[in-house]
């Protein structure tokens, strides 16, 4: 009997014929309730999903003949990824079947917005002929700022240089080498290229710093004539703030393709003549859709039939060596640390291993700490697969050294950069009989503490007081402390505390610490 594939909602007819071509048996199930999914998961050797269903650890558990589960999209939100790891389920996507469809949709809502497209043809088909009142711009000599440089905003702009714009971008992540490669000028402050844009766009993952983002006080930076397009996350734009601006004629008009809560007929922005709005629309293209639909099929016919699959997220994490393989998650948790600390991406990555790890082979946990470095900044899910093309897609290299001694530790894993001429350094290891991860080294700073999801960093001066203060200002605002470790410098100076805490630490707390007399930072960091 042919193995079964159970396919959970619409995909495009090419994919399930080329599951079919492949021998396979196509169960087509739409709409299941999750009671529903659990029963027909059963005896099931693939499961293909869209963002609708979500796949737990019961589903899985269900799920015992299960090989693969393919999301046919990009975002992998509806899928518990750590629980198919430890079960050996290999979890693939379809990572560029629409971000040219995001692109182009983006350039369209820039032209609409500049010629005022949807209000003329709006009016017109009402019965007025207002060829004055929608008087438009061009893009030609326009200052295009762009807000993340992944794959969509590379895409963006290139289609905008072909429109004779001027091109500049916000992105601490990418390098200046990577910018002028693609004729971007790099800006190093966001509140700086939303002064000098005529156009913005925005192209970001959406993440606790990135959530409103696009905020009043940046909006108060923008030039009357300036037109903000988000096909990318809603919640990364203030939707009341950016309606004020635009209300105000601070903002000249806006167009966006993604809400802060979706799906909505409600915003105070659909109530503006100068605003563009759709559906999020920015895959809906019937390529967007076959190409997700193919890819996600032959990704699902290799894994079945034990070839190399390209768009896997987890599978070399289940190739690892037994020695190598517990290193995976503080790897991962390492590399995201990293980026928190450093606010941006540095030149080179420094990893190196020490110790008994050093024997192995350790790329598999070098693809682990790019997939932390990276995953907090880019606008995809990053994999075992793609880490290293994304790391060049910015500039980053990336150098592993290993040595066979460690310093005080059986093993050891070290990340090292530097960002602006300051030195970024994070140590984690693996201690007593249960593997427990810890970090144990914070920007050459001594500490023992676990990576845990919500952490705090507060550099501080060494005199008396200052942990109190910190516990005190941290409790106030409700937030319950998990563990707090004091961090010594080189010299012996406790001038470093790393909190854990049992829920995210908001902005307003971070801003908080950092006016306090004696501390010098406070760093907010979500280790997922």
């Amino acid at each position: 009997m042919a193995d079964r594939v159970l396919v959970t909602e619409q995909l495009a007819p090419r994919g399930l014929d080329a599951l079919r071509e492949a021998g396979f048996e196509v169960d087509e199930r739409l709409g299941l309730s999750p009671d529903e999914l659990i029963e027909a998961v059963e005896g099931a050797a693939a499961l293909i999903i869209r963002s609708a269903t979500r796949v737990t650890a019961e589903v899985l558990d269900a799920g015992s003949q299960l090989v693969v589960v393919g999301r046919a999209g990009i975002g992998l939100d509806n899928v518990d990824v750590e629980a198919a790891t430890r079960r050996g389920v290999m979890v693939v996507n379809a990572p560029q079947s629409n971000v040219l469809s995001a692109a182009e949709h983006t350039i369209a809502l820039m032209l609409a917005q500049a010629r005022n497209i949807p209000q003329a043809n709006a009016d017109l088909k009402a019965g007025a002929w207002n060829r004055s009142r929608w008087e438009g711009v061009e893009l030609h000599g326009k200052t295009l700022g762009i807000v993340g440089l992944g794959r969509v905003g590379v895409l963006v702009a290139q289609r905008a240089l072909a429109f004779g714009m001027r091109l500049s971008a916000y992105d601490p992540y990418v390098s200046s080498d990577r910018a002028r490669q693609l004729g971007v000028q790099l800006v190093p402050d966001l509140g700086d290229l939303v002064a000098d844009a005529d156009f913005l766009t925005i192209h970001l993952p959406k993440t606790r710093e990135t959530i409103g983002l696009i905020g009043a006080d940046v909006l108060a930076r923008a030039k009357p004539t300036l037109r903000i397009v988000n096909t990318a996350r809603g919640a990364i734009v203030d939707e009341a703030a950016l309606a004020h601006a635009v209300r105000d004629g601070r903002v000249a008009g806006a167009a966006l393709d993604v809400f802060a809560t979706e799906p909505t007929t409600e915003s105070p922005l659909f109530e503006l003549d100068h605003v563009v709005v759709t559906p999020h629309l920015g895959a809906s293209t019937a390529e967007a859709q076959d190409k997700a639909g193919v890819t996600i099929a032959e990704q699902v016919v290799l894994a079945l039939n034990g070839d190399f699959v390209p768009f896997a997220v987890n599978v070399a994490a289940a190739e690892a060596s037994s020695t190598v393989r517990p290193f995976l998650p503080l790897a991962e948790r390492l590399g995201a640390l990293f980026t928190g600390l450093a606010g941006g991406m540095v030149d080179t990555l420094e990893v190196t291993y020490e110790g008994q790890i050093a024997d192995y082979d350790c790329s598999v946990l070098t693809l682990a700490v790019l997939r932390g470095v990276l995953g907090p900044v880019v606008d995809e899910p990053v994999t075992f697969v793609n880490a290293p093309q994304l790391a060049r897609d910015r500039g980053l290299n990336v150098r592993e050294t290993t040595s066979s001694s460690a310093r005080s530790f059986v093993n050891l894993v070290t990340l090292r950069g530097q960002v602006g001429g300051r030195a970024v350094h994070v140590d984690g290891t693996l201690v007593g009989r249960d593997d427990e991860p810890r970090i144990v080294g914070i920007d050459d700073h001594v500490i023992d503490i676990p990576p845990a999801s919500h952490l705090l960093i507060v550099r501080n001066a060494d005199r008396p007081g200052m942990i109190g203060r910190v516990g005190m200002i941290v409790g106030g605002a409700g937030i319950n402390i998990a563990d707090m470790r004091v961090g010594k410098s080189p010299s012996g100076e406790a001038a470093m505390m790393a909190l854990t805490t049992s829920s995210t630490v908001p902005t307003e707390l971070v801003e908080q610490l950092r006016a306090e007399p004696g501390i010098l930072d406070a760093k907010a960091i979500e280790l997922g």
